[in-house]
C-alpha cells in the first residue's frame, strides 16, 4: 500500500445555512476530511467563506478542515485561520512565488499542514522548489478545473501533472479538486492522486456514502 486515501467532500456544495449538520452528515458517510473553499472574490471571481465560518464550524466538529485558499494574499490569512482552527492551509503557487518560504514557516508555526495548489494552466515544475526546500509543503493540490466555481467538468489533461508528481514523490499527499466523481475517479487514482475532493458528485448523490466508498476503493486499488 502506498499513500492513504483521504476523501474530502467539498463543503462548497453543501447547504451553507446548515454547515454543522452537513459536516456531520459527511463524516457519518465516511469522509476523512472536509474541504473548505476560501475565495476572496479577487484571485477568483467568487466570494465564499473565511476564518469566522471556520471558527464557527470548529465548535461543532473535530474533523480535519482542509482549507484551500483561492486568495491573492494568503499570508494575511495564516494567523486568523490558525486561530479559527483550520487543519490544512493550501495556498496557490501563482501568488506565492516570492514568499512561499515565509508562508510555509508561518503555516507550520500555527499548527497547520502546508499545501500548495496550482491552476490547470500552471506548469507542474513551478511547485517543485516548494517540495525540495528545507521547509517543504506537505501536499500538492492539482486543480482539475479552473478554480472559482463548483460543478465544472474534469480536465483529463491535468492528470499528466499528477503522474509526474507521483513518480517524483512516491509518499506525497497529492490532492485533486474539480469534477471528481464515479466517472472520473479511476483516471485520477491511477495517475497517483490520493486526496480526493468531491462536491456535486457526493452532495448530489442519492447515496453519498456509496460515492465516498467508491472513491476510496479506487484510490486503494490504484495504490496497491
Amino acid at each position: 500500500m502506498g499513500v492513504l486515501p483521504k476523501i474530502a467532500p467539498s463543503m462548497l456544495s453543501s447547504d451553507f445555512a446548515n454547515l454543522a449538520s452537513e459536516a456531520q452528515r459527511m463524516l457519518d458517510f465516511g469522509a476523512d476530511w472536509l474541504h473548505m473553499d476560501i475565495m476572496d472574490g479577487h484571485f477568483v471571481p467568487n466570494l465564499t467563506i473565511g476564518a469566522p465560518v471556520i471558527e464557527s464550524l470548529r465548535k461543532h466538529t473535530q474533523a480535519y478542515l482542509d482549507c484551500h485558499l483561492m486568495v491573492t494574499n494568503p499570508l494575511d490569512y495564516v494567523e486568523p485561520l490558525g486561530k479559527a482552527g483550520a487543519s490544512g492551509f493550501t495556498f496557490h503557487v501563482e501568488v506565492s512565488k516570492d514568499n512561499w518560504q515565509e508562508l510555509v514557516e508561518k503555516i507550520k508555526s500555527k499548527g497547520m499542514k502546508p499545501g500548495v495548489a496550482l491552476k490547470p494552466g500552471t506548469p507542474i515544475e513551478e511547485v517543485y522548489p516548494l517540495l525540495e526546500g528545507l521547509n517543504p509543503v506537505e501536499m500538492v493540490l492539482v486543480m482539475t478545473v479552473e478554480p472559482g466555481f463548483g460543478g465544472q467538468k474534469f480536465m483529463l489533461e491535468t492528470m499528466d501533472k499528477v503522474r509526474a508528481l507521483r513518480k517524483k514523490y512516491p509518499s506525497l499527499d497529492i490532492e485533486v479538486d474539480g469534477g471528481l466523481g464515479p466517472s472520473t475517479i479511476d483516471a485520477a487514482a491511477s495517475a497517483g492522486a490520493n486526496c480526493i475532493v468531491a462536491g456535486s458528485s457526493v452532495f448530489g448523490a442519492p447515496e453519498p456514502a456509496q460515492v465516498i466508498k467508491l472513491l476510496r476503493k479506487s484510490v486503494e486499488e490504484a495504490q496497491q
